[in-house]
């Protein structure tokens, strides 16, 4: 069950901030969450210092929204005036060297010692500045010992305020109590068409022409973790130029309905219970823009019980209202960073997985994007299960093959290749080729999983596809799944999807024995700490003692985790679901043997397209043609039916750079399978192993 309330005395409004304490002599930690509307007129004190004889500013931001964290001093110096600028640039402080964000929770950490000041930014450094001995001598003085600090008239909100010794750990606050956030996934969006300005078209108006749409909203923290409290959300229409309530219709209806059980009513009137930290709302728009001036709408979504909290308030893209007897494309709204994806480890949902596109949430690694082409090998030609597990020493993941073959019938039909075109095929979320009769027999077939579930997960988006393996596999059998894994490969018409539908049961159980083993229970875990325990899982997964990840292969994984020095669930999830398929991968004996190869090593580690290509050009242009590396896609992350698959990058013969997808599908239907580097030598493009020169990609 999750807690009951938002407590409102957990936040306040920045001018009501009152801070008094006695510093210890050699100095204290002070912390605190801060939330800046945008409406906020710079240059401006953030937080002062005040005694009978005045005020100086301690945390100023400037006219470029840079904050500045200056030393504690006697007030009755001239330098700390706050009126006078000129002085107050000359003055010895602590500077950010980016523009202080509005409209987000931003963790503030000050560290202010007799010979320095520290100003940490979400739990880091960001700068720090020695004081001279003017200024250690004042901040010794004794009237320096009982300090007050108070907020400024900058709109704007405080949560847990504290004052520390010096010695606390800055990012200990951080992760301890993070405020809360009420936020949009757009994900979740259907029956809405955004058009090239972002405004989002919804079709309104009369009963008989209006149309369902629907929304869910999300209770996150600061670090984007949804949280699970008993809320209750509303929804209401305003006007997007002024924030005012739309007016009723002629007709005396609400301009916002929503609908339960067939039945509408005035949204305002039937808030959505919150479970697991969102809240789902259907809704229809009974007012035309056209018949207010063609003005735009926006959504408002908030918690009436703590109204008045900025952040606690959601607000949805404009709209405009139509009435249109036109065909409005359903679709999951894809956000311009990345849409919300289910929490592997406790069913909730953060931003950790992409739509099928080829890049990362961080834009830091990149694969091709997709293009309509494919030479994928369909199901229909070939009926190979890629769950196959040729006995060897790992016994870690009991899928065998007798198990495989009497789930999914076996074809030996089909041109079969040994590698097939990769990073320009499309996602097989967009493959629905399926033919006649296999959809008719899988609507007659009596499966413990409904025929709607198998067409959510093969039309829906990676988020949706998770969010459908989660629910799958925790209650399902081992069969059942496989059962699952077959039907949407011949609804797909692609059994690529069944590889990750099968190892979904273990990818989220060991997923979350690996968390909780690496977190402690603790929200933020350090980067340092934390690889020693991927590193080990990894082996275990790959069944490989021998050979253990580089530095470069560290770094990889921390840009597809996306995380800092810090590392939240969040960014551990992103990473397992990348590094999970290519350990099982790897697992393999067919290309077990050449991950341990050493002498020539195979596969360098994990790379991305940039240093592949990079380590392929020669000193006058590429290497000679047949030149290959091996790699793993770094745009491909569980559930995308590509995930942990093995992508050849060679210079071909017309002097240009390839990249095509190894068959996992012709590998396990042959018997006697030989290893990797014996498959890819026999193909009549490939001659001869390439090195990896390694390259920095921002």
């Amino acid at each position: 069950m999750g807690e009951i309330v938002i407590k409102s005395e957990d936040y306040s409004l920045l001018k009501d901030l009152t801070v008094k304490f006695e510093a210890q002599e050699e100095g204290f930690t002070f912390c605190f969450w801060v939330y800046l509307l945008k409406t906020c007129t710079f240059p401006a004190p953030l937080i002062s210092q005040v005694d009978i004889s005045g005020s100086a500013p301690f945390l100023v931001l400037n006219e470029k929204k840079i904050l500045k964290l200056f030393p504690l001093t006697s007030l009755d110096h001239e330098a700390l005036d706050p009126e006078n600028s000129t002085l107050l640039t000359e003055v010895p402080h602590a500077s950010m060297e980016t523009e202080f964000p509005s409209e987000k929770w931003v963790h503030v950490g000050c560290k202010v010692s007799v010979d320095s000041v520290l100003l940490h930014i979400d739990g880091g450094i960001v700068a720090e500045q020695p004081l001279s001995s003017f200024f250690c001598e004042d901040s010794m003085s004794n009237s320096l010992k009982r300090i007050t600090l108070v907020g400024s008239d900058v709109q704007g909100f405080v949560h847990h305020a504290k004052v520390l010794p010096l010695n606390f750990s800055v990012s200990e606050h951080y992760a301890k109590d993070p405020p809360l956030q009420l936020s949009i996934d757009n994900s979740s969006a259907s029956e809405i068409e955004e058009d090239s300005d972002g405004v989002w078209s919804i079709v309104g108006g009369k009963a008989s022409c209006r149309r369902i749409f629907s929304v869910d909203v999300q209770l996150l923290n600061a670090f984007g973790e949804p949280v699970n409290k008993e809320l209750e959300v509303i929804a209401s229409l305003l006007y997007a130029d002024n924030g005012g309530p739309v007016e009723k219709t002629s007709d005396g209806e609400a301009p916002l309905l929503t609908s339960y059980d067939g039945i509408e009513y005035a949204s305002c009137d039937r808030p959505s219970k919150m479970l697991h930290g969102f809240a789902s709302f259907k809704l229809k728009i009974s007012q035309l823009s056209s018949k207010c001036d063609n003005r735009l709408f926006r959504i408002r979504f908030e918690v009436p019980k703590v109204a008045g909290y900025p952040f606690l308030e959601a607000l949805s893209h404009p709209i405009r209202c139509i009435s249109r007897n036109r065909t409005i494309r359903t679709f999951p709204m894809v956000n311009k960073k990345t849409p919300a994806a289910i929490h592997l480890l406790d069913g909730s949902q953060s931003c950790g997985f992409d739509d099928g596109s080829a890049e990362f949430q961080h834009n830091t690694v990149r694969e091709a994007k997709p293009s309509p082409s494919s030479k994928r090998v369909r199901l229909e030609q070939e009926n190979i299960s890629v769950m196959e597990q040729p006995g060897g020493e790992c016994n870690s993941h009991p899928w065998t093959a007798n198990k495989a073959e009497n789930a999914l019938a076996k074809s030996s039909n089909g041109r079969h290749e040994n590698f097939v075109e990769a990073d320009n095929s499309p996602s097989d979320s967009e493959s629905t080729g399926a033919r006649n009769s296999s959809f008719k027999s899988m609507l007659s077939s009596g499966d413990s999983v409904s025929d709607l579930t198998i067409f959510k997960y093969c039309l829906g988006n990676l988020a949706e596809k998770s969010r459908v393996l989660k629910e799958i596999v925790t209650s399902s059998s081992d069969d059942e799944v496989l059962e699952f894994a077959h039907q949407v490969s011949i609804y797909s018409g692609c059994s690529h999807h069944r590889y990750q539908i099968i190892i979904a049961k273990k990818l989220i159980e060991e997923g979350r024995n690996a968390w909780n083993s690496i977190s402690q229970n603790n929200h933020h875990v350090h980067w340092g700490s934390a690889i020693f325990e991927i590193e080990e899982q990894f082996m275990k997964i790959s069944c490989c003692s021998t050979r253990s990840l580089t530095q470069q292969d560290f770094d990889l994984l921390r840009r597809i985790a996306g995380c800092g020095d810090y590392m939240a669930q969040e960014n551990f999830e992103k990473l397992w679901c990348w590094l999970y398929p290519v350990a099982f991968t790897l697992s393999q004996d067919w290309i077990n043997t050449t991950w341990k190869s050493t002498s020539p090593k195979w596969i360098e580690g994990f790379i991305t397209k940039e240093e592949a290509e990079y380590s392929l050009q020669g000193p006058r242009g590429l290497q000679e043609p047949g030149t290959f590396i091996l790699r793993f896609p770094t745009s491909r992350s569980w559930p995308h039916p590509d995930a942990g698959s093995l992508i050849v990058t060679y210079v071909g013969t017309d002097y240009s750079i390839h990249h095509r997808q190894v068959s996992v599908d012709y590998i396990y239907r042959e018997k006697d399978v030989k290893p990797l580097q014996e498959l890819l030598l026999a193909e009549p493009e490939l001659s001869r192993w390439g090195r990896i020169r390694r390259t920095h990609y921002t």
